[in-house]
């Protein structure tokens, strides 16, 4: 519901009730003056008289608690309302019929019932106080719920967005670095390269983080990567995809499979110059999507030693702030063989 539309239910509400109200309070009232051998014509009298005279006083109260809303401390002030508006309808019931219905007899009758109508009204003007309490209290915390949950949004788009800017600029200076370095020796090769990286950044700029993608776009995009890291590294990189025919179809977040090829294409090819064979299998089982990736390394390496693995923390936090689950990464170290695995629920 959208707030402009609140005051409106509320007021509808409201209207409901105080009708309900004036109706109930009156055929109760004149059916049970009538049960008494009161003649009918009085009974109805008295009967509008008090119904009329009570729902002013509960559509009163009702407006008050929408406008002034008294804190927990103060809760005093709702029963000073109730006590005051009670004792007003009392008095304006009491002259009002004395002055409608001629009948002195009767209106002893009133004055002998005035402790019995000024408690009956002061429970239904205090209920209809509660009801509106308890309205307002309920419509605050809805709101401020809502305000949670759009802040929460709001940070976990930041952070989603904050953990791929924090991604690219790696690849990105190595990628400046690599067509610095083929200008003078190849410019074909740089002007290629710089063309690739351009689709490539253009591609992950339109990528939105909440936004899930089928896979064979994110495949394509993940094809752009690799033209670039194949031009920086020739011969020496040989990337094997796999894709299960059942797979077909399913989703995931954009771009979260290019830092983990990153991710492996950097440690596979530390201090070595032979041809490194990765290999990434895509397969769908029920309703996982899952991703592994395979790559060798020497864990006797001093670069892979320090490094800080901020990029697979980087990942499963983005799993995380997607599906709310922190067990769809899992790596594996296997003598000279490093494996990661995303599972994508579908």
């Amino acid at each position: 519901m959208s707030q402009s539309s609140q005051p409106i239910v509320r007021h509808r509400s409201l209207l409901l009730s105080c009708a309900i109200i004036f109706s109930g309070w009156a055929i109760v009232q004149s059916i049970t003056l009538f049960w008494y051998e009161i003649p009918i014509d009085i009974a109805i009298i008295d009967s509008l008289i008090s119904a009329a005279t009570i729902t002013t006083a509960c559509y009163i109260v009702a407006n008050a608690l929408h406008y002034y809303q008294p804190g927990n401390e103060k809760v005093v002030y709702i029963l000073v309302w109730v006590l005051s508006l009670s004792i007003l309808s009392i008095v304006i019931i009491r002259y009002g019929i004395g002055w409608s219905i001629q009948d002195n007899s009767y209106q002893q009758f009133v004055d002998y019932s005035i402790l019995l109508r000024f408690l009956a009204a002061s429970l239904l003007i205090g209920w209809m106080a509660l009801m509106n309490v308890l309205w307002n209290i309920q419509q605050n915390n809805s709101e401020s719920e809502k305000r949670k949950v759009d802040a929460e949004k709001i940070a976990r788009e930041a952070e989603l967005y904050n953990l791929r800017q924090q991604l690219q600029p790696h690849f990105l200076f190595n990628s400046l670095n690599s067509v610095i370095a083929l200008i003078s020796t190849k410019p074909e090769q740089a002007r290629t390269m710089v063309f690739q990286l351009s689709d490539f950044l253009r591609g992950t700029l339109h990528k939105d983080d909440q936004k899930l993608l089928g896979l064979n776009e994110e495949l394509e995009h993940l094809q752009l990567y690799l033209d670039i890291e194949k031009v920086r590294f020739g011969h020496r990189l040989n990337v094997d995809i796999h894709i299960d025919e059942n797979s077909t179809g399913s989703l995931l977040p954009a771009m979260i499979v290019q830092p983990l090829l990153e991710n492996a294409i950097k440690y596979g090819l530390y201090d070595t110059l032979a041809q490194v064979n990765i290999e990434i299998n895509v397969l769908r089982n029920d309703n996982i999507l899952q991703i592994q990736i395979k790559n060798p390394f020497d864990p006797e390496n001093i670069n892979i030693q320090k490094s800080s693995g901020f990029g697979l923390r980087s990942i499963e936090r983005r799993l995380f702030l997607i599906y709310g689950r922190t067990d769809l990464l899992q790596t594996r170290a296997e003598k000279n063989t490093f494996t990661a695995t995303i599972s994508i629920p579908q």
